[in-house]
């Protein structure tokens, strides 16, 4: 059941008078509140932990993490590696699957770690890189073939993934390249404490003999220290045990969803009901397929407020209105689910959609050319930033 079904709008009439729509919306009270228990978690741990720009790129708000001490972040190419530096503040700590000859260099004159995804990446790129930049540290990405991600989708050690190298493919710690200086080990997604702990038992478990002539270690995202009931303590606990036997590493988090998990809002609106014979059919001014791909991909549903999602073969009892939500999209499935209102939904409507600020706006398209939902930041009842998208954004990326 959703949770939020009987829950009042957490934005006020006066804030949503303000807001365009539709928007995505950052709540900075929320965004605290997050920044808050990683600081706690950060400073009783020791470990590094940076912000992965693929899950939250909205570097208006960097600058209140900058206040909380976070000032790296993680990116995933060339422009995300411009965009950590010129907003951020700081060279960024660099990971891509592939790197090109038209860009290593600048990624390395732009970043301060760069890790390569296979032992050919490292051979073609390594001393490229380190001619640019004589101060990067070197790493590689490891296969640690475990993982609790259930949707092969989102999950790095699928059999034959083409992500990090196996333990059965790395050279032996003595051929180890001396400039490799750290490994990095991604493998979870939105994981429990038992999952990160897993994780780390698995990989010295499996990479221990390279561990003394390392200097840093990197654990990768999907920590979702700041989801409610997130047994953190446990958590510290293992990563303490960790350091303690391995003194001289550093030990790394990136995060993408921790940072803002439950932090904001998608606002959307009712265009359309569309009654084709079997059930109405809302059809909202935002599209699932180009606003809110991981619903159509993964596929989970949402979160709306005032609405409660129900499986097609629940009976709905007649004191509810049932309803479809449809994208405005011409993509035929670019829809989501059933759900239950208390009355019937009506062009007009203003919809609410919860946690819709990691992994969102960063994958949007404007595919079809559906308007871009505008940006925004909210604070108590003050809207403190808006960035609104027009046609130029749309005609820009065509030719």
């Amino acid at each position: 059941m959703n949770p939020y079904s009987k829950t009042p709008l957490p934005l006020s009439q006066e804030v949503l008078s303000q807001l365009p729509n539709p928007s995505y919306v950052l709540d900075m009270d929320l965004l605290d509140r997050n920044l808050q228990k990683l600081r706690q978690f950060a400073d009783n741990t020791g470990v590094e932990l940076i912000l992965a720009l693929k899950g939250f790129a909205m570097w208006g708000a960097f600058g209140r993490l900058r206040d909380y001490g976070f000032c790296q972040s993680t990116a995933s190419s060339l422009w995300e590696a411009r965009l950590a530096l010129e907003e951020m503040g700081n060279p960024s700590y660099t990971y891509a699957v592939a790197y090109t000859p038209e860009e290593i260099e600048e990624i390395a004159s732009l970043s301060s770690h760069l890790t390569f995804n296979s032992i050919g990446q490292f051979e073609r790129f390594a001393t490229i890189a380190k001619g640019v930049n004589s101060r990067l540290s070197l790493g590689l990405r490891v296969n640690p073939e475990i993982s609790s991600v259930g949707v092969d989708l989102y999950n790095p050690c699928v059999p034959g993934s083409r992500l990090g190298v196996r333990l059965c493919d790395l050279p032996s710690p003595k051929e180890l390249p001396a400039m490799i200086e750290g490994f990095h080990c991604h493998a979870l997604c939105e994981s429990d404490a038992d999952a990160s702990c897993n994780l780390i038992e698995r990989f010295e478990e499996k990479f221990a003999a390279y561990l003394p002539r390392l200097r840093w270690v990197n654990f990768g995202g999907g920590h979702l220290i700041t989801r409610q009931g997130h047994d953190t303590q446990k958590l510290i606990a293992k990563i303490k045990a960790f350091k303690q036997k391995w003194q001289h590493l550093q030990v790394i988090f990136e995060p993408g969803a921790a940072f803002v998990w439950q932090t904001g809002y998608l606002l959307a609106r009712v265009e359309d009901v569309v009654r084709n014979g079997g059930l109405p059919v809302a059809v909202m001014n935002v599209s699932f397929t180009a606003h809110m791909p991981d619903c159509l991909e993964q596929p989970y549903y949402p979160m709306v407020y005032g609405a409660e999602h129900i499986m097609p073969d629940q009976a709905s009892g007649a004191e509810k209105f049932r309803c479809r939500l449809g994208g405005n999209s011409c993509l035929a499935g670019d829809f989501m689910g059933d759900w239950l209102f208390e009355k019937p939904v009506q062009a007009g409507d203003l919809l609410l959609f919860n946690d819709m600020i990691h992994y969102t706006f960063v994958k949007t398209t404007t595919f079809n050319g559906v308007h871009h939902p505008s940006l925004c930041m909210v604070r108590g009842k003050e809207v403190v930033y808006r960035r609104d998208f027009g046609y130029e954004d749309f005609k820009s990326r065509l030719s």
